[in-house]
């Protein structure tokens, strides 16, 4: 049970109580204190004066007969003694009865020296309110604690339409683009839009229009939500934010009831701005739901609508960010919707460098660290990474009690996020003994393979990520393509380990699962998305892929069985191409693969210095010089 549950279930249970309390000691009371009588008793009472006074109703008579324990004789009023000690007047002395026509009443009371008057109004109320009302108000109360606790803070149950965008102000989100590095192209057109918003009339002289919409669109952790925060800091104009799954609720029609909501509370402020993370929750495709009254598809057709439809929203910009605009529906990407979209790519060699300067200007660091090396030696890593980087290097500085953050930090701080945390796993001596002729194999066939990426660390240390040793191979700068001998380099590096396992032991084993895995992948890439095979052609044989979040690629359902078996068979002939090369590499080099291995059983971890100084040695034997490097676009473990 949940902390809302829990809060419910004690007031329930509360209400429960109260309810008890109240029937027991003051509804009752008030019930049993006036008995019911026929009207001829009360004639009898009446005539044996022995009532006090009587108060008169349109319907009934109430009576209080006189009290002769009462040591003051004091009368009764709502069936209280009124005595020195304010003691309960005891049931039946206050009584009821239903009025009857009766002529002679008046003359009656007076006869008899009675005391009356009238509570029409006053009884009847009183009824009600004890009767009814009063008994309800426990459960009323409780109702709404429950209900108040239910809303959240969002307006309770009957505002579920109301949006739930957040208003802030630019020094609110306290973010700017000098806050923000590697961002390229994409702050420029942003700040084109800021500029638009705050000095309108220098457009308006050329009949520029304001575009209606931004729409950010790169891989996770590119920095497209922080671009966004950055533009509420410099636009200084109110800046709405809100999610795609804000919109979606149990509830038929809530969703484009927030959409009307959110547009109005928008053009009241404009010039604003309206960002909405991950817009693909609400923007997906139509053709992909065949469900033409789907609740998602109502909402989508109202940000449609309020985008670009009858009304004119002038002066509202609405950004959004995705990493799936592969699924947007394609009335939500056409121009006078979201009129531009801004690829946020992954960081350049400069913008690496210029991101770990935001995130460590804060940091001590040593004076030895160089930012632009540890840029150079980290393409492919997300704005999201370096941040981690820094992170990462200054716990490693604070755990080891050091003054300053040191290049050693760094190193292993990359490490730590490629690799994952070193564990403390025992190996027996078998498995010690595979794992480093594994990760050896891996090392030798990039160090003697034309084309491949320099090796810079080989450890046989088991890793949180599940791996029992790793080889890391860093380029040297950004390459934006890869040529098909590029791609069979590194399936051979991949085999590397089972091709060691195979030419030492005789037999492979599970692990080298994972390698088997990424070589595959990548052969199928070439075949069915590369056109990289002389017997399919250049003809794309895949179906479409997910542009930033990287699924497999699959065969598409629409070819036949002839062409899946020959994608098969070039996929298995490429596979099978890059093991064999990489044996052929280590059986002429096996004599080291001996040596780095024993070196790496005794030492755990090697550097590039010390691989180089095997592969310098053996080529200083035999006059061989074939050991080149070949700069990629990614980090690689193998």
């Amino acid at each position: 049970m949940d902390k809302g549950q829990k809060f419910s279930a004690w007031y329930f249970l509360i209400a429960i109580i109260a309810a008890w309390l109240f029937a027991e000691y003051v509804y009752k009371p008030y019930t049993e204190s006036k008995s019911e009588v026929p009207y001829s008793e009360f004639l009898a009472d009446l005539e044996s004066r022995t009532i006090e006074n009587v108060d008169i109703s349109d319907s009934r008579i109430i009576y209080a007969l006189k009290d002769n324990t009462s040591p003051d004789k004091r009368p009764i009023v709502g069936g209280v003694i009124f005595t020195n000690k304010k003691s309960r007047q005891q049931p039946g002395n206050i009584k009821s009865v239903v009025r009857l026509p009766d002529p002679f009443l008046i003359i009656r009371l007076s006869s008899a020296d009675v005391k009356f008057g009238g509570i029409a109004q006053r009884d009847s109320i009183m009824d009600l309110f004890m009767g009814i009302l009063l008994p309800m108000l426990p459960l009323i109360i409780i109702w709404y604690l429950i209900f108040r606790n239910m809303r959240g803070g969002s307006g309770g149950i009957f505002s579920f339409g109301k949006s739930r965008a957040k208003e802030l102000q630019g020094e609110m989100t306290k973010t700017l683009f000098s806050d923000i590095g590697g961002a390229g192209e994409a702050e420029v057109e942003l700040r084109e839009i800021i500029d638009f918003l705050k000095d309108p009339q220098r457009f308006d002289k050329f009949g520029a229009k304001l575009p209606r919409g931004v729409l950010l669109v790169g891989p996770p952790g590119t920095g497209k939500t922080l671009l966004a925060k950055a533009c509420a800091g410099e636009a200084g104009v109110p800046f709405f934010f809100i999610t795609g799954s804000s919109f979606v609720e149990m509830f038929v029609g809530v969703g484009a009831a927030r959409v009307r909501d959110l547009f109005d509370q928008a053009k009241k402020k404009a010039p604003c701005i309206i960002f909405v993370d991950e817009i693909d929750a609400i923007g997906q495709s139509r053709m992909r739901n065949f469900n033409s009254n789907s609740e998602q598809e109502a909402t989508l057709n109202q940000l449609l609508a309020e985008m670009d439809g009858f009304e004119d929203n002038n002066g509202v910009v609405i950004m959004g960010a995705t990493n799936r605009p592969e699924i947007l529906d394609q009335a939500l990407l056409r121009p006078g919707r979201f009129d531009r979209q801004i690829q946020v790519v992954l960081p350049t060699e400069e913008g690496r460098e210029e991101i770990l300067r935001i995130h460590t200007k804060k940091l001590p660091l040593a004076s030895e660290i160089d930012l632009r090396s540890i840029a150079k030696v980290t393409p492919g890593f997300s704005g999201a990474d370096l941040a981690n980087i820094a992170n990462e290097a200054s716990l490693l500085a604070a755990r080891r009690k050091a003054d300053k953050v040191s290049m050693n930090d760094f190193d292993l701080a990359i490490e730590r996020v490629v690799a994952g945390l070193q564990r403390k796993t025992p190996l027996t001596p078998e498995v010690r003994k595979k794992v480093a002729y594994h990760e050896t194999g891996h090392a030798l066939v990039a160090c003697y393979l034309p084309g491949s990426d320099p090796v810079h660390k080989v450890s046989i240390i088991p890793t949180t990520k599940g791996a029992l040793g790793y080889t890391m191979q860093m380029p040297t700068e950004d390459n934006y393509i890869i040529t098909e001998q590029e791609l069979k380099t590194r399936m051979t590096v991949m085999l590397g380990g089972r091709a060691a396992e195979l030419l030492v032991f005789n037999e492979a084993s599970t692990g080298a699962s994972n390698d088997l895995e990424r070589a595959t992948e990548t052969a199928r890439k070439m075949v069915i998305e590369f056109g990289m095979s002389e017997k399919l052609g250049p003809v794309r044989y895949a179906s479409p892929s997910m542009m930033y979040l990287g699924n497999a690629s699959e065969v598409r359902n629409d070819i036949g069985e002839g062409t899946a078996e020959v994608i098969d068979r070039e996929i298995r002939r490429l596979v099978n191409e890059a093991q064999d090369s990489a044996l052929n590499i280590l059986r002429e080099h096996e004599k080291i693969l001996h040596e780095v291995a024993d070196t790496l059983m005794q030492k755990e971890v090697i550097n590039h210095e010390e691989i180089q100084a095997f592969v310098d040695k053996e080529k200083s034997q035999t006059g061989n010089d074939n050991v080149s490097s070949q700069e990629s676009d990614n980090v690689s473990i193998e």
